[in-house]
């Protein structure tokens, strides 16, 4: 496992639980935290060095143009080395995407650097725990805009996506539902007519192609529907549609996954949480699932992706 880190930083952070970065072999907890030191590029453990300098003066829990800088140039190192072969599968902890923009990095958030830089143009948003998958048609934008965002062609193209995912998972045939936009998928019209015009010409499509979606179905029990077992898997029209169910489930078990990337990408589902910045109380469970579920991807074993 290879991990990506400024050594004097890290070292701050093992500092607030007592460890040391250049902790004994012998002793099994702290060996596992062992990150590069400041000369180095690779270490024979496998933690890479990135070839940038922070100084230790910036305070936990605050925003910083460096911080956003620094945390862009670990997922681009990360991204050259899948590319490359030379890693089987990404695992991002969070971001701050005000910290980004502060730094002038052009983007809004990981899955749009992972996308770019990979030169992927067919991807989505999957925020998964044991109990429910979820796809997004639209991520980080306004709900306004979202709105102009979903397109027939795009619900199409997530509905394939999320397919093609799931068989490589283990799924021969997923079942696949379709939340609808509005309160009650429209109710046939009374309540708009998105769900008719735009999402059911998707759905049809790919039905016609052979895969098992259904739907619209109206948001406010399709995702209790799908954790009873009735779907493997639900593609939401917006951020918050399909993310506050999975969250509610428990934050610290989700997981992100990047579909439609060339390698394995997942990541924590929870923001920096700098409010509890430097004070040693954060959970890593997310984080764990996240390392889990990257493992199993990549090695080609039947996984709840």
């Amino acid at each position: 496992m290879r991990r990506f880190g400024l050594g004097a930083v890290l070292a701050l952070a093992l500092a607030v639980f007592g460890l040391s970065p250049s902790a004994s072999a012998a002793d099994p907890a702290p060996a596992e935290l062992t990150f590069a030191t400041d000369s180095a590029t690779t270490t024979p453990g496998g933690s890479v060095k990135l070839s940038m300098t922070i100084k230790n003066n910036m305070p936990w829990g605050t925003l910083d143009a460096r911080a956003g800088a620094a945390s862009f140039d670990y997922v681009r190192r990360g991204i050259e080395l899948a590319m490359a072969h030379e890693v089987r599968a990404l695992v991002t902890a969070p971001i701050n995407k005000e910290a980004l923009r502060m730094s002038g990095v052009p983007y809004p958030g990981h899955t749009e650097i992972l996308a770019d830089l990979s030169g992927t143009a067919d991807y989505a948003m999957m925020m998964a725990t044991d109990e429910l998958r979820i796809v997004l048609v639209t991520v980080h934008q306004s709900l306004r805009t979202a709105l102009d965002a979903i397109t027939t062609p795009r619900v199409l193209d997530i509905i394939r996506l999320t397919h093609r995912t799931l068989q490589r998972s283990g799924l021969a045939a997923p079942r696949i539902a379709v939340a609808g936009l509005n309160p009650h998928a429209g109710e046939n019209g009374l309540f708009g007519r998105e769900d008719l015009d735009i999402i059911t010409p998707a759905i049809q499509s790919a039905q016609s192609e052979g895969i098992q979606a259904s739907g619209p179905w109206p948001a406010d029990t399709v995702f209790m529907r799908a954790r009873a077992g009735a779907f493997d898997a639900v593609v939401a029209q917006y951020h918050d549609q399909g993310l506050i169910p999975v969250k509610y489930l428990g934050i610290e078990h989700g997981v992100n996954i990047t579909i439609g990337l060339p390698f394995v990408r997942t990541s924590v589902d929870h923001g920096t949480a700098f409010d509890i910045a430097g004070l040693g109380t954060a959970d890593h469970t997310s984080l764990l699932a996240a390392l889990t579920h990257a493992d199993r991807l990549s090695s080609g074993a039947p996984d709840r992706p």
